[in-house]
């Protein structure tokens, strides 16, 4: 039992050995003061995009891609197109965002028809549009509309196509 007690104590001592030969890891050297004393910058800020160009044109905010301002119906119609109403949305916001704006609606049918029933079709389409913008909120003040009926055709052709281009309602902003 001696030995196995001077076996213990041999290995003890030994651990206790290695240990205190470790070497003790180097304390970092404290870095030199430094003589810069400008003051920290922060960066300019980015500037908005505008929210009009020159022609008074609406980009949708915070970008600079113009949103459509020119909304296209069908044959003798005067219901809104689905794939219009995000755009009038935000038209709807751009106006509600800018107080002293405000938009001219102007309603064009194509050639076919009376001229009295497309001066009644042209009001119908850019009293949509109107209707769609006070119902997001605008005020009826800032909104005006009129009918040119086919007086102002987008395109003089006699096609199916020309006259697609012309059934539509243009919004104007002042």
């Amino acid at each position: 039992m001696l030995k196995r007690q001077i076996g213990l104590l041999t290995l003890v001592a030994a651990a206790a050995l290695l240990v205190g030969c470790q070497t003790p890891e180097p304390t970092p050297e404290p870095s030199p003061p430094t003589d810069d004393t400008r003051p920290i910058s922060t960066p300019p800020p980015t500037p908005e995009p505008p929210t009009f160009n020159d022609n008074m044109e609406p980009y949708y905010p915070g970008s600079t891609k113009l949103l459509p301002r020119v909304f296209y119906f069908e044959l003798d119609k005067a219901v809104i197109d689905q794939a219009d109403l995000a755009a009038l949305e935000t038209h709807a916001q751009v106006l509600m965002d800018n107080p002293r704006r405000r938009v001219v609606i102007e309603g064009h049918c194509d050639e076919r028809g009376t001229r009295e029933y497309n001066l009644a079709l042209g009001e119908r389409r850019s009293d949509a549009v109107s209707r769609f913008l006070k119902a997001a909120g605008v005020l009826t003040s800032r909104i005006e509309t009129v009918s040119y009926g086919e007086e102002q055709p987008e395109d003089p052709g006699h096609t199916e196509a020309a006259w697609s281009r012309n059934r539509r309602a243009v919004m104007i902003y002042r």
